[in-house]
């Protein structure tokens, strides 16, 4: 199921699966399915956000105001879908690599000659050597003063941070935290553990 997500600076993106969608980013953000967990979402929002989200969105007619939140989400997800649509370049080259393949093999056994080609193939066996000398790219470190790295700070103290810690300082809701924990800080390297402290609350804690 296609998950698309959302972030702070009103981003959308579709993504082939949630866990796809989880390790895609390494910025706060929202995630929903359907169109029910879309207005779900959407509820709390100011008008203002629903406005500037549908007039960001491609090829659309910008507009001043919607008649509620329900026909807001409701427009928005119908002119989103287009965004989960599947990529056709990637089959269709694959296809096509695909074809010229099976007809050289044909080639081959028809034509003897050709035969010497085949003792050709160990040399594309060195191509893996070169894959392994290429350098690990590093993981940039949060921007100083960045939401990112004051939740980095907070995770790091002896006693990690409650969930509604984190709410409470970054001004996010609940799901938007689970979320930047199962991507965000996993795509930046980061092990966090999760637990529930001894009054019974979840608590997010750097390993």
């Amino acid at each position: 199921m296609t998950t698309y997500t959302i972030d702070t600076d009103n981003s959308i993106t579709a993504h082939a699966t949630p866990e796809a969608a989880a390790a895609a980013t390494t910025t706060p953000f929202d995630s929903f399915s359907t169109q029910p967990e879309f207005a779900e979402l959407a509820q709390p929002w100011p008008a203002k956000r629903l406005v500037a989200i549908w007039n960001s969105l491609p090829g659309v007619q910008p507009v001043k105001k919607f008649q509620d939140h329900k026909a807001a989400a409701r427009r928005i997800w119908e002119r989103i879908q287009g965004l989960g649509a599947p990529a056709q370049p990637a089959p269709s080259a694959k296809a096509k690599a695909a074809r010229p393949a099976k007809g050289g093999a044909r080639a081959a056994q028809g034509a003897p000659a050709k035969g010497k080609a085949g003792k050709q193939a160990p040399t594309a066996k060195k191509a893996p050597t070169v894959k392994k000398s290429a350098p690990v790219p590093e993981i940039p470190a949060p921007r100083p003063g960045s939401k990112t790295a004051q939740v980095v700070a907070m995770l790091q103290r002896k006693n990690g941070a409650t969930l509604s810690e984190i709410v409470q300082s970054m001004g996010w809701q609940k799901h938007t935290v689970r979320g930047f924990m199962a991507g965000a800080m996993k795509k930046a390297g980061h092990a966090v553990e999760s637990f529930k402290s001894e009054g019974g609350e979840r608590t997010y804690r750097i390993k």
